[in-house]
């Protein structure tokens, strides 16, 4: 009977030992993964619960509170929930900006990528690929110069005449088609919502101003939609009072605005590449005739 009730005691004493030893491998487990490094950090949406959060606001909410595209890149691109009359102004600037032809070098890449039969994916990153300083991605160099030369009080003449000695074209002034005498009507309706809506226009009136000076030397230096939404949207953060000095150069020099251009017009390429397919377009080949052979 001894040796049974002193067994019975070894085999308690090991198993609250084992259960000793199992809780302080939990424990160092639990401190292992606290400590442990991260490879990823993120600040703009959370989707572990039940439902994503957009910088801190359920996208249910977004929808029955009838919000639209504009407030969903407020949340993900600037962290906060922006008035009303900025998300509409971002999206009338995708609105504006979606399409603009087959002929700019986006779409024709993208149409003759579909045309070869590639998919979806393939066509818009093509014609993606194409965006740059001649070709839409001139708005964030517009706001930056535009910003510089305000905020350094330099007049329309200072800030032209400093950028040709550097050999910098003024981004957002120039058009191949549109003139003096023949406005581009995008550029009219940013600039009209604009004065309607926006606190202050302060940087959209110093653009206007640069561009009545480059008219004096050009009919066709006219303020172009790259340089109409580059210097509003610097009135945007500004006027808005949301944000302080050092996050819109920041947001400008990262390149947000530029980004507003790829969204917008990603729209149009995808449009391009099922239109293709819809008209069972074949395979593009360039015409000799078009083609200047040289040695």
């Amino acid at each position: 009977m001894a040796k049974i009730i002193k067994m019975l005691n070894c085999f308690y004493i090991s198993s609250l030992r084992l259960r000793e030893l199992a809780r302080k491998s939990l424990t160092a487990r639990k401190v292992s993964s606290a400590c442990a490094p991260t490879h990823i950090i993120t600040t703009i949406c959370n989707e572990r619960g039940e439902e994503p959060w957009y910088a801190g606001v359920p996208i249910f909410s977004l929808v029955e509170q009838g919000l639209g595209v504009g407030d969903v890149i407020s949340l993900l691109w600037f962290k906060r929930s922006l008035p009303r009359y900025c998300s509409r102004f971002i999206e009338i600037c995708i609105m504006l900006c979606a399409d603009h032809g087959p002929c700019v070098s986006g779409a024709h890449n993208t149409i003759v990528t579909s045309r070869a039969g590639k998919d979806v994916v393939s066509c818009l990153v093509s014609g993606l690929l194409t965006i740059g300083p001649r070709f839409g991605g001139a708005i964030d160099d517009a706001a930056r110069y535009f910003k510089d030369a305000y905020d350094r009080g330099l007049t329309p003449y200072e800030f032209v005449e400093g950028m040709k000695k550097k050999g910098i074209r003024v981004a957002g002034i120039g058009h191949r088609i549109k003139r003096g005498d023949n406005r581009d009507k995008r550029v009219e309706l940013l600039q009209r919502y604009a004065r309607e809506n926006f606190p202050s226009v302060k940087y959209m009136e110093y653009a206007v101003e640069v561009e009545t000076y480059t008219l004096s030397k050009a009919n066709n230096l006219v303020l172009n939609v790259d340089g109409a939404i580059g210097s509003l949207f610097l009135d945007l953060l500004a006027g808005s009072g949301m944000f302080k000095k050092a996050e819109i150069d920041e947001i400008v020099e990262i390149g947000y605005l530029n980004g507003l251009f790829v969204l917008a017009r990603s729209i149009g390429l995808i449009g391009h590449t099922f239109d293709q397919k819809r008209l069972k377009q074949p395979l593009y080949r360039h015409p000799w005739e078009d083609v200047l052979y040289t040695k």
